[in-house]
């Protein structure tokens, strides 16, 4: 490989469905990733039908 610094930020992944993002280390040096989802649907309120 090449110079890799192992504590440099890792960039966003980023698909079509979701966004990953690089958390900060705990005390232990775990780094965590955040996923934040793209809605694929969205919700419509109920409306009554018109009475014939």
């Amino acid at each position: 490989m090449g110079n890799v610094n192992a504590k440099d930020p890792v960039p966003d992944g980023k698909t079509e469905y979701y966004t990953t993002k690089q958390q900060p280390e705990n005390e232990k040096g775990f780094v965590g990733y955040k996923t934040e989802w793209v809605e694929l649907q969205t919700e419509i309120p109920y409306e009554t039908p018109k009475a014939p």
